[in-house]
């Protein structure tokens, strides 16, 4: 006996179409693909089948069904075979065991509890009196009754019981209300109290239409502006997006995928008729959710919002998608506006066009830099290579990565063999290979770079080529990115959840290079995303420190410490109380770019281990190649960590 659910999963993943043309020639016939039905023998096109609805039809012998039915009566299997044939097609591993053998959905009485308070939810939006205010504000967002009904919106009142009481008359007790992530107990406060309170609610369903959690958003000045349910058992916000359970089909249908930032993004454009939309429970798409997309198409615009974050998400977004072997589109809507206002302003119509308009990720990266002027001289041209060589070693696709290529060609002057050569030579890691010169950078980000920027002008390069402070034509004080510490943000409460209470002492195994890292993470959330450029969360040896870096590159730049508290595990949560200690938070700002190139002398530490084994079985010949290397790589470790003598000057710089 095969699982429901694993019957669902495999239906969910196999392309139809893809699956019938292996046995039936078929053409696109506007939504519908039309071939000889292999039923009758027919001859002419009056075999249907519809990826929109997953099924096909003969109009002269009447036979129908889905993808498993036509795998059972053509190849004359029975079900279970038919399931398993179609999962090892799509990559799903399908196990037959008897009933008896099946043990019950741990994660059910989840999947109940959270139907359940998604339902009351919905309830108290309608409440005459309860849903009184959260009816206005949606209102005022120019959403009627058929959207709250559609998208299952509902309010969350301020009393902290009536939920927890609801639910216990259903026998949902506090510690599945606690599992499921409705309830929260706070350090100091042993008595469980409800996690929403005065929100809007979005429920959040996973890729089988199953409730796994919501999206609380503020009507008022309540910080903060969108708050999520914690990572559980059955929600993980990096393997989830909002709105695929009801767009996947859509997306088949019309053969694209649209990613926008919110929900209420999403909403909008599904209310306009543009119903293949999803937006990550995040700013930028995970690893994890690409794949999820690239499922039901390979073709993505990205429609973010057209101020700074949403720029920088998009690119961070596109990157995951080129690894997913995507074709990724940039949507540039005019400044000011997101999905939302746009279409409530100029209608479906216009965002179509808009659409239409959108240009590939690469093309759009240099059309930023050409309009800046980076490719006005050689010095800056060096640098603009840099910043798209990572775009071009994301591309797993053989045909996009040689078209981006030439297109780099086109836009530098520099042979695109030499160009396929820059990027075969760096992984994606952002190792630098070093030239004769002192070794220099030839590839990859510059020591104390961001990520790829495509914004500004070109900055200032000293006589080494590195980019020289202060750069020009600085931002205006009031755009400049605040550094993030406890209580400056507005409407920040220092929760107890995280304060330091009997503060424990440091991890035996101390890794300073990570510490110092995490530690600039808190002060300034933008080093994050820099040292992922680098260097990903797994890169991180001590799980502590690799558990805080990963949930703060994912996280939502406006959750404060005590909402990203609530996401770790209480080891690491001893560290972050560590961190954020008296006399220590502040200190955290460190020399990025020198803690980076401690990164990357670790892992060139690792490949001189993998050397010094090879040594052991190698012929003289290559015993030579590898000595060669080793001392390379010894240098370059010196020239990313310069070892101080005791006077406090670096050796062998004079």
């Amino acid at each position: 006996m095969i699982a429901d659910e694993t019957v669902e999963r495999v239906r969910l993943a196999a392309d139809i179409v893809e699956i019938i043309s292996e046995y039936v020639p078929l053409k696109r016939s506007g939504g519908t693909w039309r071939g000889p039905c292999p039923f009758h023998q027919g001859k002419n096109a009056n075999f249907s089948v519809s990826p929109a609805h997953g099924s096909y039809h003969c109009f002269v012998c009447h036979e129908s069904g889905d993808v498993f039915t036509f795998v059972r009566k053509r190849l004359g299997l029975d079900w279970p075979a038919a399931v398993k044939l179609i999962g090892e097609k799509v990559g799903v591993e399908v196990i037959d065991a008897p009933r008896r053998q099946q043990a019950p959905d741990p994660n059910a009485p989840n999947f109940e509890a959270l139907a359940a308070a998604a339902e009351w939810f919905q309830q108290q939006l309608l409440d005459h009196e309860v849903g009184r205010q959260a009816r206005e504000y949606l209102t005022s967002r120019a959403l009627d009754p058929h959207a709250w009904q559609k998208f299952g919106l509902g309010f969350a009142p301020r009393d902290g019981q009536l939920l927890r009481r609801y639910l216990h008359s259903l026998g949902v007790d506090d510690a599945r209300q606690l599992e499921a992530g409705i309830l929260v107990v706070r350090e100091g406060d042993p008595e469980p109290r409800v996690r929403f309170r005065g929100r809007i609610m979005f429920p959040i369903l996973d890729e089988l239409g199953r409730s796994v959690g919501f999206g609380g958003r503020a009507m008022g000045d309540d910080q903060p502006k969108y708050l999520n349910s914690p990572e559980s058992s059955v929600f993980q916000k990096r393997r989830t997006l909002y709105g695929l359970h009801t767009a996947k089909q859509a997306m088949r249908r019309v053969s694209r995928a649209i990613v926008v930032e919110g929900y209420l993004d999403a909403i909008r454009l599904s209310l306009a008729g543009i119903e293949e939309v999803v937006a990550p429970l995040g700013t930028a798409l995970t690893e994890e959710q690409a794949q999820l997309l690239v499922r039901y198409t390979s073709s993505v615009f990205l429609l973010y919002d057209s101020d700074e974050a949403g720029q920088k998400a998009t690119f961070r977004s596109g990157l995951e998608l080129l690894r997913a072997k995507a074709t990724v589109h940039v949507v540039s809507l005019p400044e000011g506006e997101d999905p939302d206002t746009y279409v409530q302003a100029h209608g479906r119509a216009a965002m179509e066009s808009q659409l239409g308009n959108a240009i590939d990720l690469f093309d759009r990266q240099v059309q930023l830099l050409e309009r800046r002027g980076w490719f006005a001289d050689l010095r800056h041209r060096r640098t603009a290579i840099d910043k798209l060589l990572p775009t071009i070693r994301a591309a797993r696709e053989a045909l996009t990565r040689d078209m981006y290529l030439a297109r780099l060609s086109d836009a530098t002057h520099v042979d695109k063999a030499t160009l396929s050569a820059e990027a075969d030579a760096l992984p994606e890691s952002g190792l630098r290979r070093t030239t004769a010169r002192g070794g220099a950078p030839t590839s990859g980000h510059h020591p104390g770079d961001g990520p790829p920027s495509f914004d500004g002008p070109p900055p200032t390069m000293d006589e080494y080529g590195e980019q020289a402070e202060p750069a020009p034509l600085p931002p205006p004080a009031s755009e400049q990115r605040k550094p993030w510490t406890p209580g400056r943000k507005k409407g920040y409460k220092q929760g107890p959840e995280w304060q330091a209470t009997n503060v424990p002492p440091r991890p035996r195994r101390d890794e300073p290079v990570e510490r110092a890292l995490v530690r600039a993470m808190l002060v300034d959330r933008g080093v994050a995303e820099r040292v992922a450029e680098r260097h990903p969360p797994d890169a991180f040896r001590e799980p502590r420190y690799r558990e805080l870096f990963d949930t703060l590159l994912h996280a939502p730049l406006e959750d404060d410490l005590e909402q990203i508290a609530e996401r770790l595990s209480s080891d690491t949560l001893n560290v972050l109380r560590e961190l954020t200690d008296a006399g220590g938070y502040e200190a955290g700002a460190a020399d990025i770019g020198l803690t980076l190139g401690k990164l990357d002398a670790r892992v060139l530490e690792t490949r001189i281990n993998e050397i010094l084994e090879a040594l052991r079985t190698a012929t003289r010949e290559e015993q030579d190649a590898l000595m060669r290397e080793r001392l390379e790589l010894e240098a370059e470790i010196r020239r990313l960590v310069p070892i101080r003598s005791p006077r406090g000057r670096s050796r062998g710089q004079g």
